[in-house]
């Protein structure tokens, strides 16, 4: 419980994953995304509960065996044609909790001890402050657009640890009320807490090189006991 609220991991996958066909259930270090998703949750004693949302039955079923919650998701809201805010409203209408937490697979170097120390960030915002809490990545790279540099002048070059400090949202956690995310449609609601973590822990799985460099990671990071997942 979270002041009283529930507090649910909310896992969504889907079958159609386009740049890594299969990329929630195919083999990982010896499992897959998502089996270690449900695991590493499992271990967190904050939560009141994990749901794993999808239009896969195989993905369902893994789920089932895992002994935790499972909603079928809508065909349309797992495919390419649904937008990202139509899908984030879908999935917390569909939501039996309060808090959402929620914990994509394709993260899968976020430590447990990570996770948990956002849940205790969160219970103790001052809601009048923020209303969400989201992770990211420090951003230091020269960046430009239409041939335009963007955070930096090219005629007094600075060193790329003393750039502005801009952050990437990695969707590796997603902290906030379920009708906050209904409201704006969006894991980032009107006044969020934008929390860095380690560039390590929030590679994220979008193409084959990615997979492979975390499958990579994961397999040192497990292996280092100083090191745990």
């Amino acid at each position: 419980m979270l002041n009283g609220k529930i507090i649910k991991a909310l896992i969504p996958v889907r079958a159609g994953s386009e740049r890594v066909k299969n990329k929630n259930i195919r083999p990982f270090a010896g499992s897959n995304l998502l089996e270690i998703k449900i695991k590493q949750l499992q271990q967190i004693d904050r939560l009141d509960g994990i749901i794993v949302n999808s239009d896969s039955d195989e993905m369902l079923e893994i789920a089932k065996n895992f002994g935790v919650e499972t909603f079928k998701r809508d065909i349309y809201y797992a495919t390419s044609e649904v937008s990202a805010n139509q899908f984030y409203e879908n999935i917390a209408k569909n939501f039996t909790g309060d808090v959402i937490l929620l914990s994509n697979v394709t993260s899968p170097l976020i430590k447990t001890e990570t996770i948990i120390k956002l849940i205790d960030t969160f219970t103790t915002l001052n809601t009048d402050n923020y209303d969400s809490l989201t992770t990211a990545t420090d951003v230091k790279e020269f960046l430009w657009e239409n041939n335009q540099p963007l955070n930096y002048n090219p005629r007094q070059k600075p060193r790329s640890q003393d750039l502005p400090k801009i952050l990437s949202l990695n969707h590796a956690i997603g902290i906030m009320d379920k009708h906050t995310m209904i409201k704006y449609k969006d894991i980032v609601g009107a006044k969020p807490l934008i929390i860095p973590i380690a560039k390590e822990e929030a590679i994220d799985i979008d193409n084959e090189i990615d997979f492979e460099f975390a499958e990579f990671m994961y397999k040192k990071y497990r292996m280092d006991k100083k090191c745990q997942i």
